[in-house]
């Protein structure tokens, strides 16, 4: 049994100076510990390469799952590569690093609060999000232009080769289901995804329209389904801890600049993730 800790951040955004200046400073605290990195390093592949490397050099295991940002493909990028190609690519480069993916097996902790299988999950969005009186993905969207609030995954994430995101996330929510079906079901779960499971988070948003981005009403149950102990995510931008269903969701994102500046000079974005006296499910 080790005697670590197991951490959790997402939404590191290093392609802001203020960001990357956090990101070096983040260390173990034992040389146990793990860290679960949960999306959104960056949006150019060398950035997330080199967080990533730094990261895994550091951390006893780091796990990763992307966000939207990971997959987009700006056009000043060197690697051009979109939507499954481009996730493949950032796979085959964790798994040199010896970074855990969602195409891994999944690991399992065994420190204080385990041990429990840590599920690095990768599933998107379909526009089931939607606010009040949009019945369709593009009622939805064109409410969306009308407020001003239109997500940047609509320029630069491709799903190729499916024909839309949703399509992709349908897919992604088939084999997660299969993968998580097959785990040992002798140990609670802590499940990762960039985007929360349930849509209760999403209520918080400045911009409701935004919340079509964030997940999938497919996954509403997961966390009860699929024995979570807590369900780490990030993308909103709003560190915090709730309770859904008697299970913790924990969003560990740093954000911003702007953001995370709010909540004091010197962000600590690392988050414990369970403490000895989890219990399983």
């Amino acid at each position: 049994m080790t005697t670590g800790t197991l951490l959790a951040v997402s939404d590191l955004h290093v392609g802001y100076p203020e960001n990357r200046r956090v990101v070096e400073g983040l260390r173990p605290g034992s040389d146990d510990d793990w860290l679960i990195v949960a999306g959104d390093v960056g949006e150019f592949f060398a950035d997330v390469e080199r967080t990533l490397t730094m990261l895994s050099d550091r951390f006893a295991r780091v796990v990763w799952t992307p966000g939207n940002h990971e997959l987009w493909t700006p056009r000043e990028d060197p690697v051009q590569l979109r939507g499954v190609e481009r996730y493949e690519h950032l796979v085959r480069m964790c798994r040199r690093l010896g970074v855990v993916t969602p195409e891994d097996p999944y690991p399992v902790w065994t420190g204080p609060g385990g041990p429990v299988t840590v599920a690095p999950l990768f599933l998107l969005y379909d526009y089931s999000f939607r606010v009040p009186g949009a019945a369709s993905k593009e009622q939805a969207l064109q409410q969306a232009h009308e407020a001003g609030v239109v997500c940047t995954d609509e320029i630069l994430l491709h799903p190729d080769p499916f024909p839309a995101v949703e399509d992709w996330c349908a897919d992604r929510v088939r084999r997660t289901r299969e993968r998580l079906a097959a785990r040992d079901t002798a140990l609670p779960t802590v499940l990762v995804n960039h985007y929360p499971l349930v849509r209760e988070p999403t209520r918080v948003l400045r911009y409701p329209q935004f919340a079509q981005w964030c997940g999938t009403t497919l996954t509403a149950d997961w966390h009860l389904r699929y024995g979570a102990a807590v369900a780490v995510y990030g993308h909103l931008h709003i560190p915090r801890t709730t309770v859904h269903d008697g299970v913790r969701f924990e969003e560990v994102s740093l954000g911003y600049p702007r953001e995370w500046r709010h909540r004091g000079p010197t962000p600590s974005p690392m988050r414990p993730v369970l403490v000895a006296s989890t219990t399983r499910r």
